[in-house]
């Protein structure tokens, strides 16, 4: 059973870290490890991301109920990609196919042996080499309004990375968005936007698929762990896409780093227990 304080603890950390391209995952595996609370597992991690959908919902809701219009508008006139609206909602459902059917396929590695703090260390520490990589190479010239099939799917096939723990789902879909061409700021507003459906049908399974598990980690925790990561998480988004306008991604490349690094040597010493 998961007190309330606890659950609390859990939903600020999956607020803060879910938009941050730093792995909530990660966070969520590690700080509750270092606070001696235990593994408070991948179905429950999934469910509390329902409050950040939420945020996600509210901050862009004049976006999503243009691409509703614009879609339904082209459905009825027989045009379904009538305009650049219309069209953006086939793009993110094509950029969540991958990340579905990945998540599908290796599940149990999702739940398992991928929790591993040795792989969560590792994926930190490498897949933020790629994205530091990647700001440097990028061009950034590409806006948001460019986005087109082709992106979806590459961004899409990113997303589905972050089904390890430590790679980040925004950092992974802000890192082929920046290799693609994408400012900062607009790779950023496509991993959000992405992100959308992937945190709804994960965390709707999950909380289907693992019902019984949840009643016995206590409905109420996790009520409130999804209530509080999605007050976190809405300032989170409007912090980041400010933060992104005028700086680079070297601050969240270094902190991963360093995490990486001092989780393995906490490994080591024998602090923490893989």
């Amino acid at each position: 059973m998961i007190q309330v304080t606890e659950a609390a603890i859990l939903g600020i950390i999956q607020g803060l870290t879910e938009f941050i391209p730093i792995s909530s995952t990660a966070h969520l595996r590690i700080i509750p490890a270092m606070l001696g609370m235990g593994d408070p597992g991948a179905a429950y991690t999934a469910v509390i991301q329902l409050g950040t959908l939420f945020s996600l919902i509210i901050y862009f809701w004049r976006d999503l109920l243009n691409f509703a219009q614009s879609s339904l508008q082209g459905l009825a006139s027989g045009s379904p990609f009538r305009d650049e609206n219309a069209r953006m909602v086939w793009y993110l459902g094509v950029g969540t196919i991958p990340v579905c059917v990945f998540g599908l396929l290796f599940a149990h590695k999702i739940k398992g042996d991928f929790r591993s703090l040795y792989v969560i260390a590792g994926s930190l520490i490498v897949f933020a080499i790629t994205l530091y990589i990647a700001d440097r190479v990028s061009r950034r010239h590409k806006t948001i309004h460019q986005f087109d099939l082709r992106d979806a799917l590459l961004i899409g096939l990113a997303q589905s990375v972050a089904l390890i723990p430590g790679a980040s789902r925004s950092g992974m879909t802000l890192t082929m968005a920046l290799l693609l061409g994408y400012t900062r700021e607009s790779g950023m507003r496509i991993s959000f936007l992405l992100s959308i459906p992937a945190i709804a049908i994960s965390g709707l399974y999950e909380l289907y698929e693992e019902r019984r598990a949840l009643a016995e980690a206590g409905f109420v925790g996790l009520a409130v762990a999804t209530i509080v990561s999605g007050i976190v998480g809405y300032m989170s988004v409007a912090f980041l896409l400010r933060y992104l306008k005028t700086h680079s991604t070297t601050a969240f490349v270094l902190y991963r780093i360093a995490m990486g690094v001092v989780i393995l040597g906490l490994l080591r010493a024998g602090y923490l227990m893989s």
